[in-house]
């Protein structure tokens, strides 16, 4: 079955939002921590037109040093404000965010590409996380009491300290999610923040900056460099007490074993393959829907995105006819308004790669059953939603990660090969089974490889819940972000022990043989007790 889509299509009337002026831009270029006499520039193009965004200042290895230190400097100041008033400066921010939002969707789009409700949803993240951990945040960090050596004799307390110098390396894709969303609780933690801004998306993170410098955060507790991963980002590595990277997975590899030779910590999400699940007793119509959504929302760059969809035979063809249908109702093409669904690819690099992946697939043997083809007409970088069918394992589409607005279709005829098939391949980041059996479904869950798994929803219920951790399995990364670990990995555990009346060991002047053998009798009545 071969569709050539007819999809709804809009070109863009200009790239450069209207009041962005040179004046805006110096304001935020401010924000970029350089030597003044730096000449360094990094120049990103537009998704829009292939034109140049802005050429933004750059930051050289002694920089990073630099704003490290600063960054040191006024941790240790910041580290001792109460965290209801941490909190309040954050608070400020979510308002400034909600009420300025339309400029930072606009530079959004401008930088990247993707359709502005895509965008916005990055708003809604960013709001949520800010509320979140500015009213529970003190609850996860709170001290906890637990029994000493001597019960009633020592005292200890368990309390979480600031790590100190927090470095976030955060991508493209999702310029003020990914990367503010783990600078905020970052710095409720007590910490402060060296940022890399990606190089495509620096004016997004810059304006960030400006805001939260609006809402009362001190000038130096979060800095912002700019530069090639190779040498910014390494650099960052070699100056701070964690790293929190978000990216692809051989790059993080590299941050995680730079991170492991300072013995620092590094929490990493990395890549995925993401598979939906559709059972036989599913709403055809809804899963459909929900893949739709899932797979080409932010025109299919994001790491949870559906790329793989697995559908019991008995429903196959009546999804995969839903699928196609809504696939070509989409609205694609590049505007400033909600009048797009899904909006360009954000380089040349990702349309070049999502190219490859369909034409060798299609080369093989697999079928486009809609898409499947580059629209220059509506912008350098635009791709259809394309949706393939007849995939097997020697196309690289079938286990590597696509990143873009494409989708494989496969059959299955159990719950047990659907399972196998969703553990296939080296990631573990997402999955998505809909069933009208949620009971089975939560079971069905228990046995797929997936840091998240959402049952009759594509991604996004996982992902904004924001008091669940979010995370991957296998090489879709270490650690979580969102609810307490998503703070609390960036304390140190420390415990604080008190000892009264007696010491522990044995007095001066009792043998130690005698003091021995009444450990031992302590440790039977212990036992006998259930003590411990």
């Amino acid at each position: 079955m071969t569709a050539t889509p007819t999809l709804p299509t809009t070109a863009p009337a200009s790239a450069r939002p209207a009041w962005v002026t040179q004046d805006r831009l110096d304001g935020w270029f401010r924000w970029v921590f350089r030597d003044p006499t730096g000449t360094d520039t990094v120049t990103a193009q537009a998704p829009y037109d292939g034109r140049p965004v802005a050429t933004v200042p750059a930051s050289t290895i002694g920089d990073v040093a630099a704003a490290c230190a600063s960054a040191r400097t006024a941790q240790r100041a910041w580290a001792v404000v109460p965290y209801g008033s941490r909190a309040e400066v954050v608070l400020r921010f979510h308002d400034l965010l909600v009420e300025r939002q339309d400029e930072v969707l606009d530079l959004i789009q401008w930088e990247m590409g993707k359709a502005r409700f895509s965008a916005w949803q990055e708003i809604l993240q960013v709001a949520n996380i800010a509320r979140h951990y500015a009213r529970h945040g003190a609850t996860y960090l709170k001290d906890r009491k637990v029994r000493g050596a001597m019960p009633g004799l020592t005292k200890v307390k368990e309390q979480r300290v600031p790590k100190g110098v927090v470095g976030m390396i955060s991508p493209w894709n999702y310029p003020l999610y990914l990367a503010v969303g783990d600078v905020l609780p970052a710095l409720l933690a007590g910490n402060a923040v060296v940022s890399k801004a990606d190089s495509q998306t620096a004016l997004t993170l810059l304006w960030t900056r400006a805001l939260l410098a609006e809402a009362g955060l001190p000038t130096d507790l979060w800095h912002v460099v700019v530069g090639p991963g190779r040498t910014v980002g390494d650099a960052l590595i070699d100056h701070v007490d964690h790293i929190c990277f978000t990216g692809s997975t051989p790059t993080g590899r590299s941050v995680g074993a730079r991170a492991g030779e300072r013995l620092i910590a590094a929490s990493l999400e990395l890549g995925g393959k993401n598979p939906l699940i559709v059972r036989a007793d599913a709403d055809v119509t809804k899963a459909a829907a929900g893949c739709i959504a899932a797979a080409f929302g932010n025109t299919g760059q994001m790491c949870i995105h559906i790329e793989r969809v697995l559908v019991h035979d008995e429903v196959y063809d009546a999804f995969r006819d839903a699928l196609v249908a809504g696939t070509e109702a989409l609205r694609l093409g590049q505007t400033f308004d909600y009048s797009v669904d899904v909006g360009s690819l954000a380089s040349q690099a990702q349309l070049d790669a999502v190219v490859a992946h369909v034409d060798e697939a299609q080369d093989l043997g697999a079928v486009v059953l809609t898409g499947g083809r580059a629209r220059p007409d509506l912008g350098p970088y635009v791709y259809e939603p394309t949706v393939l069918e007849g995939v097997t394992d020697e196309m690289a589409v079938c286990l590597d990660e696509t990143f873009g607005p494409v989708v494989s279709l496969y059959r299955f005829s159990s719950d047990h090969e659907a399972v196998r098939r969703a553990n296939e391949g080296s990631y573990g980041l997402s999955a998505s089974i809909w069933s009208k059996d949620e009971g089975a479904a939560e079971r069905m869950a228990g046995m797929v490889r997936a840091g998240s798994v959402n049952i009759n929803d594509g991604a996004a219920a996982a992902a904004g819940s924001i008091e669940a951790g979010m995370g991957g399995m296998g090489d879709s990364g270490l650690g979580r972000r969102h609810g307490a670990e998503g703070l609390r990995k960036f304390t140190e555990s420390q415990t604080v022990a008190s000892q009264r009346l007696v010491p522990l060991g044995p007095p001066p002047s009792m043998a130690l043989e005698t003091f021995v053998g009444l450990g031992n009798k302590q440790l039977r009545l212990l036992k006998a007790l259930r003590v411990r």
